[in-house]
């Protein structure tokens, strides 16, 4: 009796791990609600898709599959008709229907729909104006316009229950979930973790995303580790499993240690620097396309990246739809730099300022260096992210000059980019760039049909920012992830998100 209970406890032992399999996510940032339909944060989105789902999804190679729709179609030029799974459950055991995905899109849609608020995210969903319930598993989107991206933006809309958000309302949705994803909430510790468990009601995702069915892993825990070298650590001691933002001077490191690999994916996230149009020495375009000039972004993308990174030629990714194949990034040119310096007046160089955030510090400062070399003295200023977005929103209104940044665009369609930071006075435009021919071809582009047309558009126009240089054009790295080899059945996205339903642990 005495083996047999020993053998029992041992086999006990052996099978406890598989049965409470715990993954754990080393994050860089905290996310900053649990409401999907209330930020702009890809953070806050890439931990959300574990919690909530779309009517339509994307494959890891960037293909649309249907998700808690059986089929999303096109009626007419302004009218799309989504068809329902039945049976999808929310994490309270309450099938979602089509009143669930309309009170998401009017809240989404209507000004002031979220007890006052309007949504954020309200761009997202383009020219919706209004959601109709055809049945309890069919409902009708109405465009004001035809919006040929209408399919491609769906996976950007989380689908909510309209009981819970009634219940708790906009303030209950930041710090309580209820969603249909793969886990379910279990406790949010703001600043220092986000633990999820599996929610064994799952209807088993996409059936076009293989495996289908509930999680592999009884808890998802990101916990937060904002210091890269920490991040590092964190898995080398086995303390995660998996984390994001891995510097590339780590990589040797994380490949040598035989329980840990590099994952890598092509990224959709642009970097550049907003030069303030309006001001100067930047408001000359001699000067824009001489900073332009001074920069070797090869050298830097061997020497800081890795290699993992190709240079922009304006903001458009080379996988983006109506990329320009034509252009070509500045050439490295001091002497060039130099010269169009004097042509704008300034045979002796100007002095700028550089901001830049604490997580590109380094890259911010060999910038810098670069551009010091060419006659444009520049120097760095580091800030905290937050209040250096803030603070550049109206470039009329402050007097600085250079922000180091970047912006993603998770469709890999120009006008989730291109609008946003060069369209006159459009949300992401910190500098100030204003061209009417790029605000005729940016509107016409957004209720063209006809694929060719619309594409022809977006290369026209990005034809003229290449010329003009509103921003100094940097590159476009790879999403880097450090993880354990005991993960497994998991690789990055290009969408820069972290969705672990089929991830499982050896």
């Amino acid at each position: 009796m005495r083996r047999t209970w020993l053998a029992a406890v041992a086999a006990m032992a052996l099978v406890a791990p598989a049965q409470a399999a715990d993954l754990r996510v080393g994050t860089s940032s905290d996310i900053v609600t649990l409401d999907p339909g209330n930020h702009r944060s890809r953070v806050t989105e890439s931990a959300l898709l574990n919690v909530y789902d779309a009517l339509v999804a994307r494959t890891d190679d960037m293909k649309l599959v249907p998700e808690l729709a059986e089929s999303v179609t096109q009626i007419d030029a302004t009218t799309w008709e989504a068809k329902l799974r039945r049976g999808v459950r929310f994490h309270d055991g309450s099938e979602m229907t089509a009143e669930d995905v309309k009170f998401t899109y009017d809240r989404l849609t209507r000004t002031n729909a979220m007890d006052g608020k309007t949504s954020p995210r309200q761009s997202l969903v383009g020219p919706v104006a209004e959601t109709i319930v055809v049945d309890s598993h069919t409902v009708r989107f109405k465009l004001s316009s035809p919006w040929p991206i209408f399919r491609a933006y769906i996976p950007f809309n989380q689908i909510v229950s309209k009981a819970f958000v009634e219940k708790v309302k906009t303030d209950g949705m930041a710090t309580q979930a209820m969603g249909t994803g793969p886990f379910k909430l279990t406790e949010w510790r703001r600043g220092d973790s986000l633990i999820l468990e599996r929610f064994p009601g799952y209807y088993g995702g996409s059936p076009d995303l293989l495996p289908v069915g509930p999680a592999r892993v009884d808890r998802v825990i990101f916990r937060i580790i904002p210091e890269p070298a920490s991040r590092v650590a964190a898995l080398l001691a086995g303390e995660v499993d998996l984390i994001d933002e891995l510097p590339h001077h780590a990589i040797r490191q994380i490949e040598a240690n035989p329980r840990t690999q590099v994952l890598r994916t092509n990224g959709t996230r642009s970097f550049f620097i907003d030069l303030n149009n309006l001001k100067p020495p930047f408001n000359d375009p001699r000067v824009r396309q001489a900073a332009n000039h001074a920069i070797n972004r090869q050298l830097i993308i061997d020497r800081l990246l890795n290699g993992l990174a190709v240079p922009l030629a304006t903001l458009i990714s080379p996988d983006s739809y109506g990329y320009n194949a034509s252009l070509k990034p500045y050439a490295h040119d001091v002497a060039r730099a130099r010269a169009l310096l004097a042509e704008a007046g300034h045979p002796n160089g100007v002095d700028v300022t550089l901001d830049v955030t604490n997580a590109f510090k380094e890259q911010g400062e060999v910038v810098a260096q670069m551009l010091t070399q060419a006659g444009i003295r520049a120097k760095v200023q580091l800030w905290e992210a937050t209040a250096l977005s803030d603070m550049w929103k109206d470039p009329a209104k402050h007097d600085r000059q250079m922000y180091f940044r970047s912006w993603g665009d998770g469709a890999l369609d120009p006008v989730g980019i291109f609008n946003p930071v060069l369209k006159s006075r459009d949300r992401g435009n910190f500098s100030g760039y204003s061209n009417a021919e790029v605000d005729r071809l940016l509107t016409a582009a957004d209720t063209e049909i006809d694929v060719e047309a619309r594409s022809r558009m977006y290369q026209d126009a990005q034809a003229i920012i290449h010329r003009e240089t509103p921003l100094l054009y940097l590159w476009l790295p790879q999403d880097v992830y450090g993880a354990s080899r005991r993960l497994k059945d998991w690789g990055p996205s290009p969408r820069g998100v972290v969705k672990l339903h089929d991830a499982r642990l050896d």
